[in-house]
């Protein structure tokens, strides 16, 4: 097979970049603006024609941005997937350079070869780069050439018992998008298809192919950076082996617990994969890593990502480097310096802030978001100088959440002087973060980050460094993990904190003496009781109650006594240790936001005199979450069994299934294929089945 050859120095344009175009949105465009400043470059960014878009914090802190036209009858998101659009708007803001960011276009040498051909420098490798790695079956080629040990590749009607398990990919893009791990011979069409779609929706490309799947493994990553004059650096690995449905979610550099040998091996694969296909800029040679308790075995070639990574902030950290700056640099044509890349220095682990439910197979979680703060972050959108915290993220408070982009809010990266320090650092700057309105995965990264098989990763035996595989949020330790950290009792004292606080906020408002406590009166008082449920939970209650005694309050609870209340502050002593509760109320949420050492809680007060609910269809089955529905699976009057798929839905890039609750037939269907519905919305009406078998 052809190598492509590396691009001539003379591509690369003689005057500085004055002014970039971002081609992408959110924490990424953020992040390349943030390095744009500091270089004194001026900059412009792009948004879809809508108000959320214009509004949003990347477009406010760029010098300049366009407006991009979003297709009829498509979403937001689509606005950012158009090369002409995107080279048209840099050229309409004066800009001489595009950054692709990552997602979107970022990895399309349709809009490399666009920019290029429109004079611009492309900030990112040569177009042929791209092209030879976009297509993945292709780049197994390329590697194996190389002399890369990869996986075998094949077509879904290739497959056979003998193969089994096995990983459905997109051939296109990245992310985790498109992918299915398949067990079962009869399970595979139904995965194919499934990802098909979600690549094409994703990445434009349905292309599918197979590799064989590793139960135990470990997902380990090079990051490489290459100038137009030959030169190539390794800039050390990161461990992304906590993944949901093949998607990142911690990542940390230098990746715990590998042999000095297996490093060294993997560098010089991902050079090698660099120099076959003439890569210029940061990119990334991703590779799997078989464990046992004997150790790690030989690594195979996955993919190349031809783009900045979502993860590059802990490789920042650990090398001091700005990659941002380097892929400008690049692409005005500076040279690597001769001395090589610096050697990594400490700990960095991140964690990726979705706002997602894993309690509920990571379900979209939407809505307004009333506050969002992480105190413990002193940088954002630069590297570390020394141990601490740094956030990057997408949103600010105020912002609202929705469906049509990818559930991402922010990235939590914490340095340290060594794993130890590092892993300390973010589990409590995350569990000491203020995330209001919008439900996160912030509980599950805090006790991720906490559990014994993490810290084990880089422990002295194998054979429990084994054990921190791909697999890690799986199964019965998902469960674990995804409970919320405060536990009922935490729950039940920040439902009496929240009946104080409502009671003085009460007080405040009436007009008596301000000096009166509530509920003041001279005869014993009958106690007052409030309930609350803990928000977007189905559970029982919390009852508590208090009274008044002298002007003081006074409570059921057993060894609880309240030492001060105010609407915004309740502080209780339990068991003879003092506990602050921190309270906060928004205008138009209903939910009191109750902050502690103990943990968060939201909770939604219970009305004691609810309005009567509408009567709702019983085979009903409402969308869990605004998206776009992009297949149907059964027809009017099919019959279908419990669990059985009845449509799918994509919402934040992601593809979800409705399922049938129980057994029963198709009444109705309302929606249809590439119909988008908001929350709520009736997908299907099912008539049950009764025991005997008849519909009900």
């Amino acid at each position: 097979m052809h190598r492509p050859e590396p691009p001539p120095s003379p591509a690369v344009p003689a005057a500085p970049v004055s002014t970039l175009l971002v081609a992408n949105r959110g924490e990424i465009a953020r992040r390349v603006l943030r390095t744009c400043r500091a270089l004194g470059i001026a900059t412009v960014a792009v948004h879809a024609d809508t108000p959320g878009e214009a509004a949003a914090a990347f477009v406010a802190e760029a010098d300049t941005a366009v407006r991009l036209p979003v297709p009829d009858g498509a979403g937001p998101a689509a606005a950012y997937l158009d090369p002409g659009a995107l080279v048209a708007a840099a050229l309409t803001a004066g800009a001489d350079a595009v950054h692709p960011g990552y997602g979107f276009l970022s990895e399309s040498a349709e809009l490399a070869r666009a920019v290029v051909g429109a004079g611009l420098t492309w900030v990112g490798p040569p177009p042929e780069a791209i092209a030879a790695m976009g297509a993945k079956t292709r780049a197994k080629d390329i590697a194996r050439e190389a002399g890369v040990p990869v996986a075998a590749a094949l077509t879904p009607g290739d497959v056979t018992e003998d193969h089994l398990p096995v990983l459905v990919k997109a051939a296109a893009g990245g992310g985790g998008r498109g992918m299915r791990v398949v067990r079962a011979l009869a399970d595979l069409p139904v995965a194919a298809d499934s990802a098909r779609t979600e690549a094409a929706a994703a990445f434009g490309d349905p292309t599918v192919f197979c590799e064989p799947y590793v139960d135990r493994g470990r997902h380990v990553e090079v990051q490489i950076l290459a100038d137009t004059h030959g030169t190539v650096w390794a800039l050390g690995e990161r461990d992304c082996s906590v993944q949901r449905r093949h998607q990142k979610v911690i990542e940390e550099a230098p990746a715990p617990g590998l042999p000095d040998d297996l490093r060294a091996r993997l560098r010089e694969a991902a050079r090698a994969m660099a120099r076959a296909i003439g890569y210029v800029g940061a990119g990334t040679a991703e590779f799997l890593v078989p464990v046992s308790d004997g150790g790690p075995g030989d690594p195979v070639f996955l993919e190349m990502n031809t783009r900045l990574q979502v993860e590059h902030p802990v490789t920042e950290c650990v090398t001091g480097l700005d990659l941002v700056e380097w892929q400008i640099r690049v692409a005005e044509g500076a040279s690597l310096p001769d001395a090589g890349p610096p050697a990594p220095r400490g700990h960095a682990i991140e964690a990726r802030l979705y706002a997602e439910d894993p309690r509920r197979d990571w379900r979209p979680r939407t809505g307004t978001l009333r506050a969002f703060d992480v105190p413990a972050a002193t940088a954002a959108f630069t590297p570390l100088t020394a141990p601490g915290v740094r956030m990057d993220s997408g949103v600010e408070p105020g912002d609202t959440v929705g469906a049509d982009f990818d559930p991402l809010l922010a990235k939590v990266v914490a340095y340290g002087r060594d794993r130890r320090d590092a892993l300390r650092r973010l589990s409590a700057a995350l569990a000491t973060a203020r995330v209001h309105g919008v439900g996160t995965n912030r509980d599950l990264l805090v006790r991720a980050l906490r559990h014994p098989v993490f810290a084990d990763a880089d422990h002295p035996d194998p054979a429990r460094r084994a054990r921190l595989t791909t697999a890690y949020l799986d199964g019965d330790r998902l469960t674990a993990l995804a409970q919320p950290l405060a536990d009922p009792a935490t729950a039940r004292l920040a439902a009496l904190a929240a009946s104080l606080s409502a009671a003085e906020a009460a007080r405040a408002a009436a007009p008596v003496p301000a000096g009166v406590p509530a509920n003041w009166r001279n005869v014993p008082p009958a106690p007052h009781t409030r309930q609350h449920v803990r928000a977007g939970e189905d559970g029982t209650p919390i009852t508590t109650s208090y009274r008044t005694e002298r002007g003081r309050y006074a409570t059921g609870e057993p060894g609880v006594r309240v030492l001060s209340a105010a609407a915004d502050l309740v502080v209780l002593e339990v068991d003879g240790l003092r506990r602050p509760f921190a309270l906060h109320r928004f205008d138009g949420d209903p939910d009191v936001h109750v902050e502690s050492p103990l943990g968060s809680v939201t909770l939604t007060p219970v009305d004691p005199l609810p309005e009567p609910e509408a009567s709702v269809d019983p085979g009903a089955l409402p969308a869990p979450m605004p998206g776009t529905v992009t297949a149907v699976d059964v027809a009017v009057g099919e019959k279908v069994r419990a669990g059985q798929t009845l449509l799918r839905m994509e919402a934040m890039k992601m593809e979800h299934r409705v399922t049938a609750p129980a057994a029963g037939a198709v009444r109705e269907l309302p929606v249809a294929t590439g119909q988008r519905v908001p929350a709520g919305a009736p997908l299907a009406v099912l008539d049950y089945l009764d025991q005997e078998g008849t519909h009900t």
